[in-house]
């Protein structure tokens, strides 16, 4: 076993169990097949936007190797998850703040080590999160693309995961992959659809149709739901060149409606109840949740 992941499968500080004070948090990995579908955009804009409504929010960075969620909200993070995983800090040490009271966790980018991370620490690192000593509602995790064991464990650690997907025939086929591997190897029988980048709404149904149609055939004990579409349009490229949330530099533009009408979907989305028994994020609020505080 690695230096690193002894690290993150212990806890140094030996700290006593979470007191049932601290809420169970929903947690929403956003994911997609392929590279190139938006999700990272989909993810910040979404976590913006659920902060904006007054949901407690993080967001974390889970693209280990390549991360860019700091690029995006013009953020200079002093320590990463690269720094947690070297035991150069703790959890809270990487936590940035962002609008409306966001938090960030930046990961780090052209580590090829962090991309490497083997199976057990990719645990650790879903496991140190019972250790965050902050009152949260939800957890957004940007996921890398593809079906790498990194992406496979947080999106079995979450309990919502929502596949971006857009009009390109690699997008649906890598997302159906994903999703037939999230079934078969992880348990995953749920899944969110949302349509990236689409010319209008109708357009974005399809895709989701499209995908619906091969997973019934083939995966018929995974239910999806679609959860809208997201429009492509030039506010949007703004906001990136101005290293902003688009639903807060351009409330008003199209994409951001529509992830506004996204997230109020995911805001009726109730804290999980009860531990589910594998890997899973903050699962120690939920074992102590019925602890009196």
């Amino acid at each position: 076993m690695s230096h690193e992941s002894h690290l993150l499968q212990t806890n140094p500080r030996n700290t006593p169990p979470m007191a049932g004070a601290f809420h169970p948090v929903r947690v929403i990995a956003i994911t997609g097949g392929k590279g190139g579908v938006g999700k990272t955009n989909v993810s910040v804009n979404l976590a913006a936007s659920l902060a904006e409504m007054g949901k407690r929010t993080l967001l974390m960075d889970a693209d280990l190797g390549l991360a860019n969620v700091d690029v995006l909200l013009g953020l200079t993070p002093k320590f990463t998850l690269a720094d947690l995983v070297a035991h150069r800090c703790q959890l809270e040490d990487v936590l940035l703040g962002g609008p409306d009271g966001l938090l960030i966790v930046p990961a780090s980018s052209g580590f090829r080590h962090m991309a490497e991370l083997s199976s057990a620490e990719h645990v650790g690192l879903v496991n140190v999160f019972s250790e965050l000593q902050r009152q949260l509602d939800v957890m957004v995790v940007d996921t890398a693309a593809g079906i790498t064991d990194s992406v496979l464990t947080f999106c079995q650690a979450a309990q919502d995961t929502v596949v971006v997907v857009c009009d390109e025939p690699a997008s649906i086929t890598d997302a159906y992959a994903l999703i037939k591997v999230l079934s078969r190897e992880r348990g995953v029988d749920r899944v969110h659809v949302i349509a990236n980048m689409v010319r209008d709404p109708n357009e974005g149904r399809k895709l989701y149709e499209k995908l619906a149609r091969v997973c019934e055939r083939f995966l018929g004990d995974v239910a999806l739901h679609y959860m809208g579409a997201v429009p492509q349009d030039d506010w949007l490229r703004r906001a990136v060149q101005r290293q902003q949330a688009v639903v807060k530099a351009y409330p008003g533009s199209p994409s951001a409606r529509a992830i506004n009408e996204i997230a109020r979907l995911a805001a009726r989305w109730q804290p999980p109840t009860a531990a589910r028994g594998n890997v899973e994020f903050f699962v120690e609020r939920m074992i102590n949740r019925s602890v009196p505080a």
